[in-house]
């Protein structure tokens, strides 16, 4: 049931006390207008404020009323049809800081009572911006969830103000199709009616254009939202998916989502994507793709910390979630990303915790298994045999990936990322020609591109001691001088390896992938020696 279908059966039922939460408190006002008068016996709106007191249905000021005692006395007395919207009641009601006021509340069940029992049909409305109903009302009180705007009522916003703002004045050129205003009131979803006029606003008047780099401006909007609640993280990241090197095969089924929050796919019948789990070797790019992937798409990206949702209170740990995945709901679409989720949910078992961990978990699971809104979870983990089988399931996520050490052809691009972006006229970099890529393929065998990325940092900080250029011998040198995860943690890779033999799709493309390279047992020994790390890779092999 809609707002208005819930609003007009509480009406016709004669409920006497309703409670909506809700900030909009113009827009709620216009939509409780049209319902009492779309009754068959219409019902007159009057509206009550701490700041102006009682106004009745023509807008005229009830003198003696700007106290809610004498407010609520002032509306037993009226005999007709009528409905009262109290704005700022919820001030009385008390918190969990501070009691409420018991003279108030009193009041209000006394009213409350009164309009129930008598002969014209008449409720009192409470709205709040926040949720607050002491234990007094509270079997009296009908709560109604009042939505944020729809992508109707958002396209029609955005609509009006092009046709005031560009078609008659002139003021702004509109350089923007029909995809790029649906991807502007998408970014706009989740936000209020005034909040999306502002973002809006602020797109237009950035450069006297709207396009499709404003939709970055909306999105900024959004980021007021994330910041509020404390538990969420607003990612921003400048690259997209070009700035990882290989994993084409992920790269190429995250393309074929893109879009699939948007109307057209709607119509299509195609469900919104839940997410996708990454796992593999540490500092081989699972959390870089997660913020280039956002950047792709032109969404959002969230980072979820579960060690704040931990944080706080004993009996806070629920409430947190909760408040983290409505606000990620609120700003949605969005990209929720999850890093390192074993860390946060590995003791499901409740053991130690009073089975905090336990409900959290299961609430998460419930909410990824039913969530309705347009939210694509990203979780990372580099140790998947500590999460729970339930988490990893077909209908919690789309796919299961892992990621590997990069390959040779991997390799050949990472290097070439790491060189170009760290390049400037001063440290050389950018004449490191092809033949010197192609030995520090060479010599990075077994090496992730974290750490390729880091030997770069190493060489950079050689040169600049001596005041000079980077050499290939500085690049060399910084590779053979570390000794690399596959080596340190060979078991643990290997170990990780096998998981993934039947478990997950590699995120590399097969076309990446030398098939010797694939087979083989090779030594990833070093100066200080190795037990060997087997070069077969995991995952299996789907191409999509």
């Amino acid at each position: 049931m809609t707002f208005t279908d819930t609003l007009d059966q509480a009406f016709k039922a004669r409920l006497p006390l309703l409670y909506i939460e809700t900030s909009e408190e113009v827009r709620v006002q216009e939509e409780i207008l049209r319902a009492a008068k779309a009754l068959r016996r219409p019902r007159e709106v009057w509206t009550w404020t701490s700041a102006t007191g009682l106004i009745d249905p023509e807008g005229k000021g009830v003198t003696n009323t700007m106290t809610p005692a004498r407010a609520l006395d002032h509306i037993v007395g009226i005999p007709e049809n009528a409905v009262f919207v109290f704005c700022d009641l919820h001030a009385y009601f008390g918190s969990e800081q501070r009691p409420g006021d018991p003279v108030i509340v009193r009041k209000v069940r006394e009213t409350v009572l009164e309009l129930r029992h008598g002969d014209a049909a008449r409720a009192l409305i409470v709205t709040a911006p926040v949720r607050t109903i002491p234990p007094e009302l509270d079997k009296l009180t009908h709560l109604i969830e009042f939505p944020l705007p729809d992508t109707a009522e958002l396209a029609g916003m955005l609509e009006t103000m092009i046709e005031s703002n560009a078609s008659g004045s002139g003021r702004i050129r509109v350089k923007a199709d029909a995809t790029t205003l649906e991807s502007l009131v998408q970014a706009a979803r989740g936000l209020t009616m005034s909040e999306a006029e502002n973002a809006f606003a602020r797109a237009m008047v950035d450069d006297g254009e709207l396009t499709s780099d404003d939709i970055g401006i909306v999105l900024d909007e959004k980021r007021q939202i994330v910041s509020k609640t404390g538990l969420l993280d607003f990612v921003t990241k400048a690259l997209d998916l070009d700035s990882v090197g290989g994993l084409n095969n992920l790269k190429r089924w995250l393309s074929r989502r893109k879009g699939s929050w948007l109307d057209d796919a709607q119509a299509f019948g195609l469900p919104s994507p839940k997410g996708v789990l990454i796992t593999g070797v540490p500092g081989c790019g699972k959390s870089l793709t997660a913020k280039a992937m956002a950047a792709s798409w032109g969404l959002p990206l969230l980072r979820l910390d579960i060690g704040r949702i931990f944080s706080g209170l004993v009996g806070s740990s629920e409430q947190n979630l909760r408040t983290a995945l409505a606000t990620a709901e609120a700003v949605a679409p969005c990209i929720l990303w999850v890093d390192e989720i074993e860390k946060g949910f590995s003791n499901t078992t409740g053991s130690g915790d009073s089975g905090t961990t336990a409900r959290v978990f299961g609430y998460f699971l419930t909410w990824m298994q039913e969530k309705k809104h347009p939210v694509f979870v990203v979780a990372t983990a580099n140790n998947i045999d500590s999460l729970p089988p339930e988490f990893m399931r077909k209908g919690r996520f789309d796919e299961i990936f892992f990621v590997d050490l990069p390959t040779a052809v991997e390799r050949r691009a990472i290097w070439s990322i790491q060189l170009a972006s760290n390049a400037t006229s001063a440290n050389g970099l950018s004449a490191i020609d092809a033949d010197a890529v192609e030995r520090l393929i060479e010599v990075s065998d077994n090496y992730s591109g974290a750490e390729i990325e880091q030997a770069v940092i190493v060489a950079l900080y050689e040169a600049f001691a001596e005041r000079r250029a980077v050499t290939t011998a500085d690049l060399e040198k910084a590779i053979t001088d570390m000794i690399p995860l596959a080596v340190t943690q060979a078991e643990e890779v290997q170990a990780i390896r096998a998981w993934a033999e039947v478990r997950a799709v590699r995120a590399t493309g097969s076309e990446d992938i030398d098939a010797a390279e694939d087979a083989q047992l090779v030594g990833a020994a070093t100066d200080a020696g190795s037990a060997g790390l087997s070069s077969h890779r995991g995952g299996r092999t789907v191409d999509f």
